[in-house]
Formats: structure tokens, sequence, C-alpha cells
């Protein structure tokens, strides 16, 4: 073997013996490493105004009343900057909130949340349902779900006390810790050693790169293990999109930018058809399995053989109506008659005076298949309104309308007084002027089916469909595995899906897939 000559042997002895000393570098900064952390540091605590001019400046604002003529602005930034996602259960306090800010001898007067992560859904967690509060000089913060990396920011009103009090932020995290980080220039990340051991480091890491090169002298190096090249269309669950263009992204980011994903969702049954037929057209040019995967809401319909499934998630569905239709429970019996045309006035269940308006998905929709399955037992009436307001058909007993994705039915079902429809929970849950049902008294919790705490019935398994089995190395192989099994489990759990390949899920997904 070429390589294999006298100053190779050296250079890669060298090698390791500059990565062994960059381990005992890491164990001796860190001792034992966590692997899930919150760290949090302040950004910023100035007083509004300043020195002698400060009480004018007050007045200017609107502050200078009794406990407010010293008043302070905190920014405080809260970051996962371990590595390892932190769910909600991994906080481990027993209040219903995660984290307490305590402001030493200062008292907290207003907050707002302020730069989340690029990912928005961080925001619905800040509600006083979920803890969201602050009393004296203590700030409760929610239990929000932090992907690696993820952060978001507090700016405090505070009064009394002085600039540079002590603030601390109090509580825990299973299998890791929460501590305080140095506060460099804003948005730095936070330095992970000191100084000294960064200047080490940086020199064993240019002596291993160049004596690597020295061993692999080559220009075909094959990308990070599990990534690969190519491009892929994703396609199917409009309910599931928001996941699959938050890990297309992460995905992307990780192998270098070099694979190309596309999210076109157009419902579950159209995303099937869609694989289907460009498995046929691949098949005919001798290409094998084409670049597509396929989301459903549910199992494939029969007569597709060709489409291999893969289980990844457990969604939970809910029904919504508009906010003047003061119903907060239905029965299964109450939904069926509403979809049979035999309620068209909500006062028939105890409503307000409103005609029922059924604000329904297409019949290439999953959430729509899902919803028969699993609670109507049949197909829902025939459509009867273009526009979701008025009759086209005159002898139809109820308004129905079909509509082509899950935000369309949301938005109109928010803006249509009496209008009722059904959801992906997360998506609905995030909807301003409509609520959720209760059925049969359960309310739609993603936690309680998880935990096995609700026989709650709207759910189903989400499937991810290949045709037939694509090649190990190819794009919709390794994205497949990443998404199922690899760093999207994360994503899909912040957005409100139960994974199917962790302990809970796996279970769950098998009793789900038998019913």
């Amino acid at each position: 073997m070429e390589w294999l000559s006298a100053e190779n042997v050296v250079a890669v002895a060298t090698a390791a013996l500059g990565i062994i000393a960059s381990g005992v570098m890491v164990w001796y900064e860190r001792r034992v490493p966590r692997r899930k952390r919150i760290g949090y540091r302040v950004q910023m605590d100035n007083p509004i105004g300043d020195d002698v001019r400060s009480g004018r400046a007050n007045r200017r604002l609107g502050l200078f009343d009794e406990g407010m003529a010293d008043a302070t602005l905190v920014l405080l930034r809260i970051e996962n900057d371990g590595s390892q996602g932190i769910d909600r259960d991994d906080y481990t306090g027993p209040e219903v909130h995660g984290l307490t800010a305590v402001f030493a001898g200062r008292t907290v007067r207003g907050v707002s949340v302020t730069q989340p992560s690029d990912t928005d859904h961080l925001m619905d967690h800040f509600t006083a349902e979920r803890g969201f509060a602050y009393d004296g000089n203590t700030l409760r913060i929610p239990r929000v779900p932090l992907n690696r990396g993820d952060h978001f920011k507090l700016l405090v009103l505070l009064s009394g006390g002085d600039v540079g009090d002590e603030i601390r932020l109090v509580g825990g995290v299973r299998d890791g810790e929460v501590h305080p980080n140095r506060s460099a220039t804003p948005d730095d990340k936070t330095p992970l050693f000191s100084r000294a051991a960064r200047l080490i480091t940086i020199a064993l890491t240019a002596s291993v790169v160049t004596l690597a090169a020295i061993v692999v002298a080559q220009d075909d190096t094959p990308p990070p293990i599990g990534c690969a090249s190519g491009t892929l269309t994703l396609t199917g669950s409009t309910a599931f999109a928001p996941v699959l263009r938050e890990v297309a992204r992460k995905y992307e980011r990780d192998c270098g930018g070099d694979p190309a994903i596309e999210v076109d969702t157009h419902g579950s049954t159209a995303g099937l058809r869609e694989l289907a037929s460009a498995g046929a057209r691949a098949s005919r040019d001798g290409q094998g399995s084409p670049p597509v995967l396929a989301l459903s809401d549910g199992p494939k319909p029969a007569g597709l053989p060709q489409l291999r499934e893969n289980r990844v998630a457990v969604s939970v569905f809910t029904l919504v109506v508009n906010d003047d239709v003061r119903l907060r429970n239905l029965s299964t019996d109450d939904v069926r008659r509403l979809y049979r045309g035999e309620i068209r006035n909500w006062r028939q269940l105890g409503g307000p005076n409103l005609p029922v308006h059924l604000v329904s998905r297409d019949a290439n929709s999953g959430t729509r298949q899902v919803f028969q399955r699993r609670l109507l037992g049949r197909g829902e009436i025939a459509n009867s309104s273009t526009d979701c307001v008025h009759k086209d058909d005159p002898t139809a007993a109820v308004i129905r309308c079909e509509l082509d994705s899950t935000q369309q039915v949301l938005t109109t079902v928010a803006g249509l007084p009496g209008a009722i429809g059904y959801s992906e929970l997360n998506l609905a849950a995030r909807a301003k002027g409509l609520h959720a049902l209760r059925l049969d008294g359960d309310p739609a919790s993603v936690d309680a089916i998880e935990h096995g705490t609700s026989d709650y019935p709207y759910r189903e398994i989400e499937y991810a469909y290949t045709y037939g089995r694509p090649p190990a190395d190819s794009l919709a192989s390794s994205f497949l595995t990443y998404l199922s099994r690899g760093n999207g489990q994360d994503v899909i759990r912040t957005h409100g899906h139960v994974p199917c390949w962790t302990p809970e899920g796996l279970t769950l997904c098998a009793q789900d897939d038998a019913d």
C-alpha cells in the first residue's frame, strides 16, 4: 500500500496523539460533560434615562410614578447550548412552569418575549396557561421545548434596586443543568473552553488537518456519514408540511447545503398518486425508485402495491369551531349528526342561534380521511357551497364546502360565524378566532395520548411512502432515516407529534397501526 510509508506512519501517529490531547483537554475543561444544558446570560442591564437627567426622561416615558423613578431594562437570553434537544418533560420542577428568573432587590413590572430562534412555534408556549407570569422579583418561564442551538430573549421592565444587582435563573433539567454563561457581544455563541484551551485546541486541530492531508490527499472525499447529495421532492400531507419544511432546512444545513430538497404538498392522496406516477415513469425508463417521498395522514389506499410504507409519527387532530360558537365539547354522536346534516343550527346543541357551516377538506386530504375513518365511520355528505357562505344547492340540508389545505380551513372557520372544521392539533392551537373542541369530554392532548392516559380517537399514524426500496446511498433513503430516527425527531416533537421511533412512540404506533 503506497500510503503506508514511514512519513505517513509518523504523520498518523502524531495526528492520533493530537486527538488524544484534545480529548484530555475537553475532559479537563468540562470534567463530566452534560448532554442537556440550558444557559442564560444578561445581555443588557440599563437604567431608563441617564444620570442626572434620568428623572426627566422617566417623566417623558410616563414612568415617573411611585416605584418607577428608578426603572431599569434587562435583556435576558436563554439558550440550549447542550448537545441534545430539550422537551417540555425534561424540566424537573413540580410547578407548571419550567424555570424561574430571580431579580434580587428589584420588582418585575412587565415582560416581553423577543427575538426567538428561527422556529416561530416557540412563541406559542408563552401563555398564562403554561405558567408564564411574574410576581415581585420573580419571573416564571414556561416549559419551552428547545432544539439544540435554539434560544429566546426576555425584555424585562424592573423597578427598585440597582443596575448590576444579581440576576439568576432557577430550575432543573433532567440529565443536565441550568447554568450562567459569560456574556460577550449580544449574540455570540457562548465560549465552550477557556482562552488558553482554545488556542491549544486550534493549534492541535491545525496539526491534525495538515497531517491528515498527507495521508488523504484525494479530491473524492465522501460527504459526512449519513448524508447524501442530489434532489428530493417531499409531497403529500399539508398538515405535516411544517415539519417537512423545517427538517429539510436542517438536513441541508447539516449536510453542507449540497442536497436540494423541495417541499410541495397538495394533500395525502394527491401525494401518493404523484409518487406512484413518478415511480411508474422511472420503472419504464429503467431508473429505479424516483427521488420522491410522499407523506400521508394514515395508510395508503388499496391498489398501490409498489408503495412501501414507513411509520414516522402519530399526529393528533381536532375539531375546531368559530369563537362565536361557545360550545367546548361535543359527543361523537353529535359530530355524526352534524356531518349527516341533521343539525342545522347550533341552538339544537345548546349553542347560539347560528346556522351550521361545515368547512371540510377536499377528497385528496388525509386529514379528512382520518376524520371519516376515526370519527364518522362513513363519508361526509355532498358538497353544497363553493364559498362556504351561500348554498349552491338549495335542497341541501346544511352548507358544506371543501378547501385545499388545512390552513385554508382554519382561516375560513376563524372568519365565519357558525363554522366548524377539522385540523392537525398544533396548527389549530396557533390559530386565532377559533377554538378546539373536546370529544366525549376528552381534550386533544399529545401528552395524554403519548402516556396512555387518554382514548382520544381523532389521531392517526403519519406514514412516509417510497416507490419500492430506494438505494441505501440515495437522498430519499438518507432523508427518511434522518426524519424518522435522527435529528428530525426533535422537530417532529416540537411541532406536536409523537415520533414513532421513541420508546413511547414504538408502542403507540404499533397499537394505532393494529387499529
